[in-house]
């Protein structure tokens, strides 16, 4: 008995043993396995492609593909591949500052630990995939500025500026409609989480406009049966003006997307002013960069349409009009549709007096009008005596015009979404201030890289915009409380960013902030219809639209539109001529609206204007081209 007691014993012990060795194995086998596959490749994030995100804060999860876009701090270029989607299987999620993650309230800028590991695991591929177009790798250190930074700097006290953290907002103070799709398009009910909130809020009455127009666009745009009696009236009708049940505006491209985009909502105001349906004509190089902005309809003219393959000979236009009324005085020889010119390079005279009370007595009996600009016109309709009338009561700020109908028309679309929303929250989001650049040369050819650097460095060291550096030697604050700026230019070349970099990354600043400087792109030439070309000029313009400081250069406007949507007064750069330098470099404009560079030389009666300021008390010389106007709110 006492041997198998002992036995029993023996036994006993070695079970507890055994089963406690199974327990152990069993807990860090998977663990050594895990290190084993990261040590192996560390290239891939362990939580990679698991993390999902409320993208809609409200309660739904979805995944967002990557599209092989660079988040961590490093790669300041994306390439082609990267637009195409050279990683369409990896799944990262989009981070909202004080939003609520998975039900779970989080800091602001802050994601959960998936959330890291699967932003780390691309930002570890984008190191060796991004594209350079033949240049050595756009790298900069891990925090993005300073190799002597702190490993804590990108984490500093100065959090993401929420605006609206609890939603309150989305609609921009009744700008904007509800009643939309929102997982159609992401960017309606985001965007304002990423901005500081307007002080300029829209007026109940061009709230009701806006409603009016929405109303009128659902019962006569394309798929309605308005639309296409309307339509095929208008065809079959060659004269006389036909009386339609709708009247439309089509708006063609020209140019630039900048010059389209300020166009747009110019002749999108006239279209309101004159109860017009707004369509737009949006080829291959537009898909997919805007949302549509009216609800339970669109604004993209149909590729059926007649008017679709419009041919400017075949068509009477508005030069033709006024000749025939001067001849007859007669409204009864009027066409169905007429083509209006209004591009910077139009030399036609009568398009001067298109803002005049006869000439838009005659347009107001054509039911369909072709309008082809890349003009802001907004100041010649102020010109109108009825239309001056309609839009202050529509915007008593009258430097707002493109603040308002911008962001209720140029929603960035999913896609573009994607990669707004990603590189301000892995560059731009916890920061102390952020500084936009935007940087276009005119005549690269004849106006040396440096001449521009120091004409940059010039204006945004003189003004503080920037600090100054100091010597190797000098001790910089490092840490939690260190100043972090984030820097973002905009341009079409590489080096302008990287000097900037590298003069931050070698001195430290004399104030002991911390200077970041990022680009996202650099086309090496400005490429038109081309479709990726403007997805990046799209996230250059809106990231830039996000800056506390703004830097543009004279005359363009791929700046115009960044500084209207953002409600930004930038320091314009003097456009150089050559190797000339210019003192001052730059001067602080006096109104976020754009520049209208061609507006009307003479009264309607024919007599030259000499002064617009005592004409047009809301009309003032642009600071950036002596010949334009823009709108001010009110005497200077």
């Amino acid at each position: 008995m006492e041997i198998f007691q002992a036995t029993a014993d023996k036994l006993g012990t070695s079970s507890k043993r055994f089963t406690t060795f199974f327990v152990v194995f069993f807990i860090s086998f998977p663990v050594v396995l895990i290190v084993s596959s990261m040590y192996r490749n560390s290239r891939f994030g362990i939580f990679e492609g698991l993390s999902k995100t409320e993208l809609l804060g409200r309660g739904q999860s979805q995944n967002v593909t990557t599209n092989g876009f660079p988040l961590g701090g490093r790669v300041q270029n994306i390439s082609d591949e990267n637009l195409r989607g050279r990683y369409n299987n990896n799944t990262v999620s989009v981070v909202l500052p004080g939003k609520f993650q998975n039900g779970t309230a989080t800091e602001e800028g802050t994601t959960t630990k998936k959330e890291l590991g699967g932003v780390k695991g691309l930002h570890r591929r984008s190191e060796n995939d991004t594209a350079t177009e033949g240049r050595t790798k756009n790298i900069t250190a891990a925090d993005g500025g300073s190799t002597n930074a702190s490993s804590t700097s990108s984490t500093n006290d100065s959090s993401p500026r929420v605006v609206n953290p609890d939603g309150k907002d989305k609609l921009l103070g009744g700008l904007l409609t509800s009643g939309f799709d929102e997982a159609s398009c992401i960017s309606r009910v985001q965007s304002h989480l990423y901005r500081k909130a307007s002080p300029h809020k829209p007026c109940p009455y061009l709230i009701s406009k806006l409603r009016n127009y929405e109303k009128i666009h659902r019962r006569c745009g394309p798929n309605s049966r308005a639309y296409d009696r309307s339509m095929i009236k208008i065809v079959r009708s060659k004269n006389n003006g036909a009386a339609t049940m709708c009247k439309y505006l089509i708006w063609m491209p020209v140019n630039g997307l900048g010059n389209q985009m300020i166009s747009m909502a110019a002749t999108f105001l006239y279209a309101m002013l004159t109860d017009r349906v707004l369509l737009v004509k949006f080829e291959k190089d537009k898909h997919g960069l805007f949302c549509e902005p009216f609800l339970n309809s669109t604004w993209i003219l149909p590729e059926k349409s007649p008017f679709w393959s419009w041919n400017e000979k075949n068509t009477e236009t508005y030069q033709i009009m006024l000749e025939k009324d001067r001849a007859s005085n007669s409204k009864k020889d009027l066409p169905s549709a007429l083509f209006i010119n209004l591009q910077h390079s139009s030399r036609i005279d009568p398009e001067k007096f298109f803002h005049c009370d006869h000439s838009q007595d005659l347009l107001r009996k054509v039911p369909l009008l072709i309008l082809r600009s890349d003009q802001y016109f907004v100041p010649s309709l102020f010109m109108n005596p009825f239309f001056n009338v309609e839009i202050t009561k529509m915007f008593p700020e009258k430097d707002t015009v493109f603040h308002h109908l911008g962001r209720y028309l140029f929603h960035p679309s999913n896609e573009a979404w994607e990669l707004v929303s990603w590189y301000y929250q892995a560059h731009l989001a916890n920061v102390s201030e952020r500084i936009g650049i935007q940087i276009r040369v005119f005549d690269p050819a004849s106006t040396p890289q440096k001449t521009v650097m120091d004409l940059v460095l010039s204006c945004t060291l003189k003004h503080k915009l920037l600090p100054e550096i100091g010597l190797p030697n000098t001790m910089s604050s490092t840490g939690k409380n260190q100043r972090v700026k984030s820097v973002l230019v905009a341009s079409l070349y590489p080096e302008y960013a990287d000097n900037l970099r590298t003069m931050y990354l070698k001195k430290p600043t004399v104030t002991g902030e911390l200077i970041q400087v990022y680009q996202p792109s650099h086309e090496g030439k400005q490429k038109f219809n081309d479709n990726k070309h403007n997805m990046k000029a799209w996230m250059d313009m809106y990231l830039l639209s996000l800056s506390d400081v703004l830097v543009t250069t004279s005359l363009s406007t791929f700046g115009y539109v960044a500084q209207g949507l953002g409600n930004l007064k930038p320091w314009l750069l003097f456009k150089l001529v050559g190797n000339r330098t210019h003192f001052p470099p730059c001067k602080r404009d006096f109104s976020s609206e754009p520049c209208y560079h061609i507006p009307p030389t003479h009264y309607c009666n024919g007599e030259p204007i000499k002064d617009f300021v005592s004409s047009f008390p809301y009309l003032r010389k642009c600071k950036d081209f002596s010949f334009g106007v823009k709108l001010v709110n009110g005497s200077m």
